[in-house]
This record gives structure tokens, C-alpha cells and sequence, in this order.
């Protein structure tokens, strides 16, 4: 049986798009009238493939192509050229029959009906997927289980907090038992606690149900936590995409240590250790150094600084998935400025 059931093949994708110009105050109202265009491409033969199960993160800034890419997957934008197979549908050609196969979450648009009762508009969902009372029942209980959701169910959705309607939103797309979820921004605007539980929620249907997840975010946390491998596009190509613990050994050029330490044991060797790199913080016995790695070896480094004094504490951390994508977009630049 074949795992794939994503296949993207040299996707591309234009848009007409207002010319800005700067002009004085008549040319701005003509403009209003006569509106001058101009064609962008917006992907430039996107390639990638998915296998069952898998949790993937897809990055890019702002205008690089990620939310273009997740509409022609779901169906709501037709490629102008290029071949996408999804569960062996074509997702805008066959949309009524891919809908069943699919979970969608955006985080700025809602699922649910703003003034009815959360439950209205589960059962809606029952209906428009037509789940019989079982299905439904059993699904419904998953989720109250899951989610917590039993609070909520008979409180309009204008009345919840944020995290509460993510909570059900994600249920709602769900309700179905989709192969496929594409979740755009579903922690966008949630606290500490309420990101933790619906990262869990979502391991346990990746883990449990086998369900292929693709995330797109601007929260490094939720990538991090959740996804093995990372597709990361700029300016409508990809750029990078494999293991997220690969693309930090390639591109994570420091790490931090961090110690504190009783006494030293040989202060002459301890300080000429310390002279090779920079001190971040020094507060006491307390101290953090930023280590290159193109120039030192860490575990080297450590053992060095347990040679010279008595340490109560040592942690060594690496810089966050978001300074990492910083390092990648900055080499980008440079390579387009080169050609």
C-alpha cells in the first residue's frame, strides 16, 4: 500500500496584483478609477510529497507563498499550472468528494456560528457529513474527553474566550475523522496553558489516528513541540525541507552554556578558558558564554570548565527554531543579491 498522500509537482501560481506608484493627489484619484495591474508570481514550481501520518511544519515570512500553497491543497485556489494529487484527488476539480477526506483550521476565520450554541453547530457538521448518531455520539464524547469540551457546548461561540473557540474549532474540523488536516495558526493568540493543551490534543490524533497534519505558523513553540520535518519556502520556492534537528545542525553556528559554580579548583586555567569566548551574563559564580561552534568543541569545552572548579549547575541550550529561520532568510538574501 502506498504511505504518500500528498503530491505537489511544479505548482505555480500568478496573481494580478495594483501597481503602487507614487503620484500626486490627482493621479491617486484617477487611479481609483483606472486601476493599472500587474502580473506576480507567487509560487515557482513548489515540489514536495507527504506520507501517511506525517506532522509537518510548512515556514515562510510573510508574502512567501505558505497561505497560496495551503488554499490549492484545500481547493479554494486553482494552480495555473503544475500537477497536485491528495489522497488521489485533484482538490479543486473533485472538491465536493475531497471535502470528506479533510480538516481545515484558519485561526482568523471561524468554523463555528458566532451566535448559536456550539453544539448547533457540531451537529450541523453531522449532518453536512453526513455521520449517523453513533459516529457522532462517539466522536463528540473523543473530543469532551480530549478537549474538555463538555463547558462549552451549550454556550454561544461570541461568548468564549479565544482559547475556548480554538478548542472547538479544531473539534469542528475533526468531527469528521479527516486523513488530512491543514491547521493555519490554531494557537495564534492563546496563553501558556491553553497552547500546551491543544499541542497535546494534536500529537494524540497524529499518534492515535494516523492522521497527516500540515501546520503552518508563525509560533516556533508549536514547531518545535509538534513537527519531525519542516518545508520552508521564501519567495514562492522551497528552500529547505527535511528534518528540523538536520536544518539546526546546518545552520545553528553558537550555543549557549550556562554554569555556576562553588569554588575554583585551578583559577589560572579557569580564567584562560573563559577569555576565549563571550560572556553573555556574569552574576556572582554565575556565568553564560556563548560558544562558536565552527571554533569549539562544547562537550570539550565542559569538561574543561568541570576541571577547574566545583559546579552546582551546568545547562548548555541552542538557539530557538525562529533565530535558526533568521540565519536561513539572511543566507537567502545574500544569494539573491549574487545573481
Amino acid at each position: 500500500m502506498d504511505k504518500r498522500v500528498i503530491s505537489v509537482k511544479n505548482l505555480k501560481k500568478k496573481f494580478k496584483v495594483p501597481i503602487k506608484t507614487k503620484s500626486n493627489f490627482i493621479h491617486k484619484i484617477i487611479e481609483i478609477f483606472y486601476k493599472k495591474y500587474e502580473t506576480k508570481e507567487i509560487l515557482h514550481g513548489i515540489n514536495f510529497e507527504v506520507n501517511r501520518g506525517e506532522f509537518i511544519g510548512y515556514l515562510g515570512p510573510n508574502g512567501a507563498g505558505k497561505s497560496t500553497t495551503i488554499k490549492i491543497m484545500t481547493g479554494i485556489l486553482i494552480p495555473d499550472s503544475g500537477k497536485i494529487d491528495i489522497l488521489g484527488f485533484n482538490p479543486s476539480k473533485q472538491r465536493y468528494k475531497y471535502t470528506f477526506n479533510i480538516g481545515a483550521v484558519f485561526g482568523h476565520k471561524s468554523l463555528l456560528w458566532y451566535d448559536i450554541p456550539v453544539i448547533e453547530s457540531f451537529k450541523l457538521y453531522k449532518d453536512v457529513y453526513e455521520l449517523n448518531e453513533k459516529e457522532f455520539n462517539e466522536r463528540l464524547n473523543f473530543f469532551i474527553d480530549k478537549l474538555k469540551l463538555d463547558k462549552y457546548l451549550h454556550i454561544p461561540v461570541r461568548k468564549l474566550s479565544l482559547g475556548e473557540r480554538m478548542r472547538c474549532e479544531i473539534a469542528a474540523s475533526l468531527l469528521h475523522n479527516p486523513k488530512i488536516v491543514f491547521l493555519d495558526e490554531p494557537t495564534i493568540g492563546l496563553d501558556v496553558v491553553a497552547k500546551e493543551e491543544i499541542r497535546n490534543f494534536l500529537r494524540t490524533i497524529n499518534k492515535k489516528e494516523k492522521t497527516t497534519i500540515i501546520l503552518t505558523t508563525h509560533d516556533m513553540g508549536d514547531i518545535e513541540e509538534l513537527c519531525k520535518r519542516v518545508i520552508l519556502i521564501d519567495e514562492g520556492k522551497i528552500v529547505y525541507d527535511g528534518d528540523l534537528d538536520k536544518l539546526k545542525a546546518k545552520y545553528v553556528k553558537s550555543k549557549e552554556i550556562k554554569f555556576e559554580f562553588t569554588k575554583l579548583k585551578k583559577k589560572q586555567e579557569f580564567d584562560k578558558l573563559i577569555k576565549q569566548f563571550e560572556i553573555i551574563e556574569k552574576t556572582g559564580n554565575y556565568y553564560k558564554l556563548k560558544i562558536d561552534l565552527t571554533k569549539f568543541d562544547v562537550p570539550k569545552i565542559v569538561k574543561q570548565i568541570m576541571d577547574s572548579c566545583e559546579v552546582i549547575d551546568l545547562n548548555i541550550t541552542e538557539p530557538k527554531l525562529e533565530a535558526v529561520m533568521r540565519e536561513i532568510y539572511k543566507h537567502q538574501d545574500k544569494i539573491r543579491k549574487q545573481t
